[in-house]
């Protein structure tokens, strides 16, 4: 049988440690040995002797976090020995090695896999307030080893050695040693009150030295509960998120 899908540029790629790696720019393959989280429903295919396993948020505790706040990563163990295949809705995937020391703070819907060798929590976007309609609860992950995460589109990664700004429903995953807060990039005047704005009420503002990779989408506002009213930050639920 001859085609053109079977060119080599679609066929398995093999992989000589295992681990994860990228079978082309929209699909991960983790050669498994062993286990990894994975998102929910994020299997494509695998091969081998491999179980998937429901875990929820990954912990009672990321559980509450994740009902209170609408953040989060819906995660499953995959363990065993064999070939495994993961995707998002024909998203770009994109490796991040973390070190000792390193924090990425990331938007839960841009999670797709990462080693057991990681850990993360659910935490507040300092500076941002009630004034943001997205990006209000991040993902925090830190220790050692590989996360694969998702983008619409290609994204620009900015260093931050400057006074930098980005849209909150764009900017996906930034270090999390930088200061976060909120910038108005509309001008209140006559055309504010007229109804005539630029789209633009606000900005996410970075200080610091580190990253902000964005992408070349605005995702829906995320942290929402029914009404489409995000969860406030004040009292309990402030003080549990907030550390």
């Amino acid at each position: 049988m001859q085609s053109a899908l079977f060119a080599a540029e679609n066929l398995e790629k093999e992989s000589t440690t295992p681990g994860f790696t990228l079978q082309n720019s929209k699909m991960l393959k983790i050669e498994l040995r062993g286990e990894a989280m994975a998102r929910t429903g994020s299997m494509v295919a695998y091969q081998g002797q491999v179980q998937f396993q429901a875990l929820g948020s990954g912990g009672a505790a990321k559980w509450l976090k994740q009902k209170l706040t609408g953040e989060g990563v819906p995660l499953m163990k995959v363990s065993g020995q064999g070939d495994v295949f993961l995707a998002d809705r024909a998203a770009d995937v994109h490796l991040i090695d973390l070190a000792q020391g390193d924090s990425l703070s990331v938007n839960g819907t841009n999670v797709l896999a990462f080693e057991s060798s990681l850990s993360y929590d659910i935490k507040m976007v300092q500076g941002m307030g009630m004034l943001s309609s997205a990006g209000l609860f991040n993902c925090v992950f830190t220790g050692t080893g590989r996360i694969a995460i998702t983008t619409k589109g290609t994204p620009v990664v900015l260093t931050v050695d400057q006074p930098t700004y980005a849209d909150p429903q764009a900017a996906i995953c930034w270090s999390s040693n930088l200061q976060t807060g909120y910038h108005r990039a509309d001008q209140i005047g006559l055309g504010t009150l007229l109804g005539r704005t630029t789209g633009e009420a606000f900005t996410m503002s970075f200080a610091g030295q580190g990253f902000v990779v964005v992408q070349p989408s605005e995702e829906p506002p995320g942290g929402l509960v029914a009404g489409g009213q995000q969860q406030s930050s004040g009292g309990v639920l402030g003080g549990l998120l907030g550390g």
